[in-house]
């Protein structure tokens, strides 16, 4: 009977040291939308009830026994089993203006650097090592990197899809600031950005549809279908998009995270032609609430074939394990899915320049690291 209140004790003192930590890591990972950012926010027609919603709603989350266990014990090599083929960047260029032109590199993930009619944009720029809150836990780069943070430079202008540790990364957002990079956002994500000091004069805030001017480029804010969260209480509060990235001889799409949307085709009939559509294919995953929301290489194929586009180029695949599937999985199924539909689809290596004007000879180098 004596080792009860021992035992109770115990049990206390921990429930006490997790409802701390609990309350420490939410503190840490809330941020407070200003008021003036928040008077927008409730004007936009996305916004309803408290949160950004989608135009076609998904299904409803259900985390049930069967999911938990695929997640924590499925069988899927969800990473590559050999070393991932990396074609190191020429740093010295990216000191130099870019030339005239359409060329893109593939960063890894849904980080594709391009330049585009002489300006340089990069697409959710993610250089550090993990997706986490924290450097020393959460999903770690599958691959390295073709060039080093320290070594990014010359960018005009990043576009940002939504708040997602994957697609926003502060330690590359600080880096490029201090360049004086301007970013484009959506609705509400510019508070992370002002919360990091980037100054104000470096960041467009915008709703889709809306344009803003890069140089000679013009930059879309455009729809897709997916969510936002960065920390424990801030669903949905802050938007999400594609980009339309126009200049005066290119145009270039970025899907972002998304689901599967009609709104696609509506991008298309406003803003083609496109000469390269970046699109997601991978971390899917079962039941209809993902799908919704993380779009099937098949799906992403029907995207470009909506949107009306020369080349596509598959992203979010293989640099992190978010997805349940095998880890190539997705650029299998989208090959085969493009193949089917005679779409010109693109896949190189990471850091592989892809000219616009050029025949790309494509190779299946993840077959090497297949192991």
């Amino acid at each position: 009977m004596k080792k009860i209140p021992k035992i109770l004790k115990w049990l206390s003192t921990l429930l006490l040291a997790f409802a701390s930590l609990a309350g420490i890591t939410t503190w840490y990972l809330h941020t407070n939308i200003s008021e003036e950012r928040k008077n927008r926010i409730e004007k936009s027609e996305q916004y309803l009830d408290g949160a950004f919603v989608n135009e076609e709603r998904q299904a409803e989350n259900t985390l049930g026994l069967a999911y938990l266990q695929e997640q924590f014990f499925g069988d899927q090599q969800r990473e590559p089993g050999n070393d991932v083929p990396i074609v190191s960047l020429e740093i010295a260029a990216l000191q130099n203006d870019p030339k005239p032109g359409l060329r893109s590199i593939w960063l890894g993930h849904a980080s594709v650097l391009i330049e585009i009619d002489g300006h340089r944009i990069l697409t959710d720029p993610v250089l550090s090592q993990r997706v986490s809150p924290f450097q020393f836990i959460g999903p770690k780069r599958t691959h390295d990197a073709p060039l080093e943070l320290t070594e990014l430079e010359g960018i005009d202008a990043v576009v940002i899809s939504h708040n997602h540790y994957d697609h926003l990364d502060e330690a590359t957002v600080r880096h490029l600031a201090s360049q004086g990079t301007k970013f484009l956002v959506p609705l509400g994500v510019g508070q992370y950005l002002e919360d990091w000091n980037i100054p104000a004069n470096q960041i467009v805030e915008m709703e889709w549809w809306e344009a803003a001017r890069i140089g000679k480029l013009t930059i879309t804010s455009t729809p897709n279908r997916h969510y936002s969260s960065r920390g424990l209480l801030d669903y949905k509060a802050t938007h999400w998009s594609s980009w339309s990235i126009s200049g005066k001889q290119h145009n270039v799409f970025y899907s972002g995270d998304s689901g599967y949307s009609k709104l696609f085709a509506q991008i298309g009939e406003r803003l083609r032609p496109f000469d390269l559509n970046i699109i997601k294919v991978g971390s899917y995953g079962p039941g209809q609430a993902w799908r919704d929301i993380h779009m099937t290489p098949e799906e992403a194929v029907k995207v470009h074939l909506d949107l009306g586009g020369k080349r596509m180029l598959p992203v979010h695949w293989m640099t992190f394990n978010l997805g349940l599937h095998e880890w190539d999985e997705p650029i299998e199924r989208a090959i085969k899915a493009a193949a089917s539909k005679n779409v010109d689809l693109l896949t190189p290596k990471i850091g592989e320049i892809v000219h616009a004007d050029k025949p790309f000879a494509n190779e299946q180098w993840w077959k090497s690291s297949d192991q």
